[in-house]
């Protein structure tokens, strides 16, 4: 499922900036190569649908700036305090349709958790996918972040959950918005789970997300680190804890974005890239890597599901271990994630949590560099315009015109300090 671009060349929605003539035109080459992608294959297509409650909408829930709607899951008996879990679906779905098949209703009825389900429309994207790639929809107290952190403030003042006891997740762009939410609130979020996504901060534009989808982009784990610290300028942690799912077969977004986002989150909790322990998940031996910090805390787990594709691993069923439905693409028959990440998240009252451990500094690592056009600068965060001209963030330094045609090296040190690269830069 390409979760990049529209199905047809209609510009996204605007929000006090221009329209973007580069995604429509992007919009109708990529649907000649992936537009066979977005139709159910036959056999799903003819499966019965599954009966299943209706989600509860919630009309009003703050300003919401990121035009989403707010649908809950709430089951029928509640607890004080109860924990909440937001969850956001993947392209060209919506927010029953996740409901209906992912399996995590099943876990929130059994242990008694509040389910958020974020949904957008084809007026904020075409392909009614969440914008994790857009600046405006990234940025803490902007946009689609926003919209989604106002979601779980709601939650606690309406239905009484605990804001200590929040977590996210979602599969492909929602995945990849999953991990926005995460570095932009990380205070507001324990844990989140991110199914076939991609590392926070990795596209900030069609062109550069698309290479992020596929072949993934592979930079060092300070570097990682540096675009999740820099979301929220000044906070020291805690950091949520990250559990990352991915098919070893997705050709839509490619597995190596696993590896780059686990070295994302081990550098931000001052962990190593080299697993504590392995182990193997359920008759399909799903491959698991986790690091644990000294305390004995995971604080990254990687599932590797084989022989699977693009989506969410579901196990049809009523056993304790399985859940979810494959009546339509990218639920895939393999392993119940759902269970296990509710497992991770701590909500099946078996998992007890160590206390939480100190913040960590962040991993050193040599100034990082960029070569990219003084436009692109601009839209990473790298550089400011003011009267047709871009400047270096930070120092200030002059870049010469705010276009696509002027191009400049820059050089990050300290971190959010950028200056025009002389000589070598790594």
């Amino acid at each position: 499922m390409p979760y990049v671009t529209p199905s047809h060349p209609a510009p996204p929605r605007r929000r006090g900036g221009r329209p973007s003539r580069l995604f429509s035109a992007l919009a109708a080459a990529v649907t000649l190569v992936t537009g066979a992608a977005l139709v159910p294959h036959a056999a799903e297509a003819q499966a019965a649908p599954r009966a299943a409650a209706a989600l509860e909408r919630v009309a009003d829930f703050g300003a919401n700036p990121g035009a989403l709607s707010m649908y809950v899951h709430r089951p029928a008996s509640l607890p004080a305090k109860a924990p909440v879990v937001v969850a956001l679906h993947g392209c060209t779905q919506n927010a029953q349709l996740y409901a209906d098949n992912s399996g995590l209703n099943t876990f929130a009825d059994r242990h008694g958790f509040l389910v958020v389900y974020a949904e957008t429309t084809t007026a904020n994207n075409a392909n009614r996918c969440f914008n994790w790639f857009q600046p405006g929809d990234i940025r803490r107290g902007q946009g689609e972040a926003a919209s989604i952190r106002q979601m779980v403030a709601h939650a606690t003042t309406a239905y009484g959950t605990d804001p200590a006891r929040a977590q996210v997740t979602g599969l492909s762009a929602g995945g990849a918005m999953t991990a926005v939410m995460l570095a932009a609130y990380p205070e507001v979020f324990a844990a989140g789970a991110v199914i076939a996504g991609i590392p926070y901060g990795c596209g900030t534009d069609v062109v550069s997300a698309f290479s992020c989808m596929s072949p993934g982009a592979d930079r060092t784990p300070a570097a990682w680190s540096r675009a999740v610290r820099d979301a929220h300028p000044g906070y020291a942690g805690p950091w949520p804890r990250v559990a990352i799912w991915h098919g070893d077969n997705d050709a839509t977004v490619a597995p190596r974005n696993a590896d780059e986002l686990r070295d994302q989150w081990t550098a931000v909790h001052g962990l190593g890239q080299t697993p504590s322990r392995t182990s193997t998940l359920g008759p399909n031996n799903t491959r698991r890597s986790e690091y644990v910090t000294a305390g004995g805390r995971t604080a990254v787990e990687v599932n590797k599901v084989p022989g699977i594709g693009h989506g969410t691993p579901v196990a049809p069923g009523t056993g304790p271990q399985q859940c979810g439905a494959t009546a339509t693409q990218h639920f895939i028959a393999s392993i119940c994630s759902s269970y296990w990440i509710t497992t991770f998240f701590g909500l099946d009252g078996t998992t007890t949590e160590p206390p939480t451990e100190p913040p960590v500094d962040p991993p050193t690592d040599p100034p990082a560099c960029w070569t990219a056009s003084n436009y692109e600068h601009v839209r990473a965060g790298r550089a400011t315009t003011t009267g047709g001209y871009a400047y270096a963030k930070g120092s200030g330094q002059s870049l010469g015109l705010y276009n696509t045609f002027v191009t400049r090296t820059l050089k990050e040190s300290p971190p959010g300090h950028y200056t025009i690269a002389t000589g070598s830069c790594p």
